[in-house]
Parts: C-alpha cells; sequence; structure tokens
C-alpha cells in the first residue's frame, strides 16, 4: 500500500466501487449527473490501470533480469518515456468525458430538466464523498514521500471526484428542500444545471498536468536542469584547461537524461582510462541525483563535430 504501485491498486479497487455505485444509483435515481460520476470513474479506473502498469515496467527496467531479454532487447532506452504519453493520454480523455458531460447537461436544460428521486441520489453522494476525501488523503500523505507524478495525477482525480460529490450532495440537498413549495420547478432543473457546473470546472483542471506532460515528451529542456549542468559544466571546463562544452538536457516523466561533451583542446597529453573515469566521476558527482533513473553519458573530443 506504501509504495507507488500498492497505492494505484487500492486505487484502482476503490473506483471501480465507486464507478459501479454511481451507474447503479444513477439509474436507480434518474440522475444524469451521478451516472456520469460513475463514468468518469471508470475511465479513471481504466487509466490508472495503464498508470500502474507503466509504473510496473520502469521499476522492473532498473532490475537486474526483472524484464525478459526480448522485451529488453526492444527497449534498451527504458520505459521513461510511456510515462509522459499514458500522463497525456489521461488528462486528454478526462476533459473529452467532462465536455461531453457539458453538452448533454445544456441540452438537459433546454428540454426542461427531468424529475429526480433526491433521498437516493443523496445517499449515494454522502458515501461517496467519504471515499474520495480518504482516498485523496492518503494519496497526498504518501506522494510526499514518493513525488510520484501518477499518484498526483490521482490525487486530482480523486479530489475532482469528490468535488463534483460535494456539488451534487449540496444541490440535491437544495432540491429536495424545494419540493412542496412555490419554487418546486427548479427541482427538475438541479440535476441538469449541476452537471453543467461541474463540467466547467472539471474540464481545466487537467490542462496543467498534460502541459507539463507534453513538454516531457517533445524533450523541451527545464531551465533549472539546464543551469545546474552549465553550472557544472563551465566550472569542468575552467579547472582542466578545456575549450568548451556541449549540453543536452530533458526531464522524460520520473527520468532525468543528460548528455555532456567536453571540447579539450587538440594535443592534450594522454591521460589512462582510468584517469577519464575518475573525472566522469566527479562531473556525475556534481550533477547529482544518481539513480537508477539518470541516464548521464559524459564524452571528451577534441572534433566539435562529434558534440554536434
Amino acid at each position: 500500500m506504501w509504495s507507488e504501485q500498492g497505492f494505484l491498486r487500492v486505487s484502482i479497487a476503490a473506483t471501480v466501487i465507486v464507478a459501479a455505485l454511481g451507474v447503479v444509483f444513477g439509474i436507480l435515481s434518474g440522475s444524469f449527473s451521478i451516472a456520469f460520476d460513475g463514468v468518469y470513474s471508470l475511465a479513471d479506473a481504466a487509466m490508472t490501470g495503464l498508470a500502474l502498469w507503466v509504473s510496473s515496467l520502469i521499476v522492473k527496467s532498473a532490475q537486474t533480469d526483472a524484464l525478459s531479454g526480448r522485451i529488453r532487447n526492444r527497449f534498451t532506452m527504458g520505459f521513461w518515456h510511456l510515462e509522459p504519453i499514458v500522463l497525456v493520454l489521461n488528462g486528454c480523455l478526462l476533459m473529452t468525458v467532462a465536455v461531453y458531460a457539458l453538452i448533454n447537461a445544456i441540452i438537459n436544460i433546454l428540454n426542461g430538466g427531468h424529475e429526480l428521486h433526491f433521498g437516493v441520489a443523496i445517499a449515494y453522494c454522502a458515501v461517496t464523498f467519504f471515499v474520495c476525501m480518504v482516498m485523496a488523503a492518503m494519496g497526498i500523505k504518501l506522494n510526499r514521500r514518493l513525488r510520484s507524478n501518477f499518484i498526483s495525477l490521482d490525487i486530482i482525480a480523486w479530489i475532482m471526484s469528490g468535488g463534483i460529490t460535494l456539488a451534487l450532495l449540496i444541490a440535491f440537498v437544495i432540491g429536495l428542500a424545494v419540493l412542496q413549495t412555490p419554487a418546486d420547478w427548479i427541482a427538475n432543473y438541479v440535476d441538469p444545471v449541476v452537471l453543467a457546473l461541474v463540467s466547467l470546472v472539471m474540464i481545466p483542471l487537467p490542462i496543467s498536468t498534460v502541459w507539463k506532460a507534453l513538454t516531457e515528451i517533445l524533450l523541451i529542456a527545464p531551465v533549472d536542469l539546464r543551469n545546474h549542468v552549465d553550472v557544472v559544466a563551465s566550472d569542468i571546463v575552467r579547472r582542466f584547461g578545456f575549450l568548451s562544452y556541449r549540453a543536452y538536457v530533458a526531464r522524460v516523466g520520473r527520468a532525468t537524461q543528460i548528455e555532456l561533451y567536453f571540447i579539450v583542446p587538440a594535443g592534450l597529453p594522454p591521460k589512462t582510462v582510468e584517469e577519464w573515469d575518475a573525472l566522469r566521476d566527479e562531473i556525475g558527482e556534481a550533477i547529482g541525483d544518481e539513480s537508477a533513473n539518470r541516464w548521464l553519458t559524459i564524452a571528451f573530443t577534441a572534433d566539435v563535430e562529434w558534440a554536434e
């Protein structure tokens, strides 16, 4: 449970339960918004399952003999690139579902709304809101240590689901309160109006996650990482009398990819392989973050074309 994959497994199980409740209670209460909540949860469960699979591949790729030789030979650069792809797919799917719900809500409003069984709807919302808040709180606590993009997106999904459910709960209580009053005509519009409002709130929420993942897919160099590598490389050039350097950096999911080429003067006195390796170790320690998720290449050449 207290690992990335453990939490995602629990999240999938909880999401499937909530989704099933949403579909069943949506049918029983006649609420499109509750049914939408169930469908949204099913989509989220599918994406969380995909995230769990990718997370497992990434972890296993760092372990010796954890993957079959055929898979390892086909993916020699690892599986980090799959993480931002999944995040983009997840975010776009959630936004698409929300846009579809908004369109349906507007159509329902224009058609005069519909009747709703408020008692069943309120019971569903109360239970679901509690589950969402518990899962979000557990994810936040765990991710303070793990700092996982997958868990972060899952937390957002639980908070979004909890916000939806809370909005539905408040709206259904108001709808129940106006029954048998001169304003009882409002009750028919409660469900589609709340669905429209919730959809408008949900649509932009995954945008930041999608944008960040797109920058990783496009290999846009992070400013902070580039600046740090420049400082380390400039110091090495100054100390050892090299001519210049070329640095190429990117973050792809949880991986940090760095390629450093140092341009050395022609005719530089020869060094042993052990001496060059020692210098590489020094540079690697200065860059930091040495782990299975760091891909670091350091080369020395007198020919600038090799570094371009």
